[in-house]
């Protein structure tokens, strides 16, 4: 049976989409047995994580410290407690030792 167009209703914004025949036997041969859920906008903007309601990494809170090495400001992805010490980038990459301009 030859693939047809269908017109698909997007989850996340509500606009009606085309599935194409060509994107309907790529589906196939890839293996997936759903039909998409969102626009291509939509699933664009979710790869990019600008997703509508979910989480991405842009929205995070970060909360300014003292690197306990330098002494730099540090912005981190937590609140510093007191009992640890916190590190800037830098600092935090050498005491993983992932710097290579270590000396």
């Amino acid at each position: 049976m030859a693939l047809q167009d269908k017109t698909l209703t997007c989850q996340e914004c509500g606009q009606t989409f085309t599935f194409t025949a060509g994107e309907q036997e790529f589906f196939q041969q890839k293996g997936y047995t759903n039909e998409p859920r969102r626009c291509p906008t939509c699933r664009q903007n979710r790869r990019a994580g600008q997703g509508g309601g979910s989480y991405s990494r842009g929205d995070r809170q970060m909360y300014t410290a003292v690197c306990a090495q330098c002494g730099k400001e540090a912005q981190v992805p937590f609140q510093p407690r007191g009992d640890r010490p916190v590190y800037c980038s830098d600092c935090f990459s050498q005491q993983r030792g992932g710097s290579s301009s270590r000396r």
